[in-house]
């Protein structure tokens, strides 16, 4: 018995998100979709075929980057309380990582459809910081 007693937690924690919540930020998506829109106007303003190639193929490395980075803001910090008061959120989310993907940013050499894809996740920084009030 005395064994047992041993393996026995002495104290109990919990958390809404499966680790401290220190580690999401929707920088990470925003520093990506930076680099978007920096190639983009690159890529614009530059005739070099092979410049042109990389910088298409790097652009759409980053966006994948930026749908990564806020799936996992969608699927692992936010929680249901977050969309029940943010009722908009989801749409949101999905508006984003469209903006992200071939129908906008990966698909578009537009420094416009960046800075709409930026803007979105601007939406979602300033709800985030909201819920980190709480």
């Amino acid at each position: 018995m005395r064994l047992f007693r041993l393996f026995v937690p002495r104290t109990t924690v919990s958390a809404h998100c499966d680790l401290p919540c220190g580690v999401y930020d929707p920088a990470q998506a925003r520093i990506e979709a930076e680099s978007i829109k920096a190639i983009c106007e690159k890529y614009q303003a530059n005739e070099d075929p092979e410049f042109r190639t990389r910088s298409l193929i790097i652009k759409e490395q980053r966006a994948e980057l930026v749908k990564h980075h806020l799936w996992v803001l969608w699927t692992d910090y936010f929680k249901a309380p977050h969309f029940e008061k943010y009722p908009h959120l989801h749409g949101l989310f999905n508006e984003a990582t469209k903006l992200a993907g071939a129908g906008g940013a990966k698909g578009s050499a537009d420094p416009e459809v960046a800075g709409r894809l930026l803007a979105k996740i601007n939406e979602i920084s300033e709800i985030f910081w909201e819920t980190k009030q709480a």
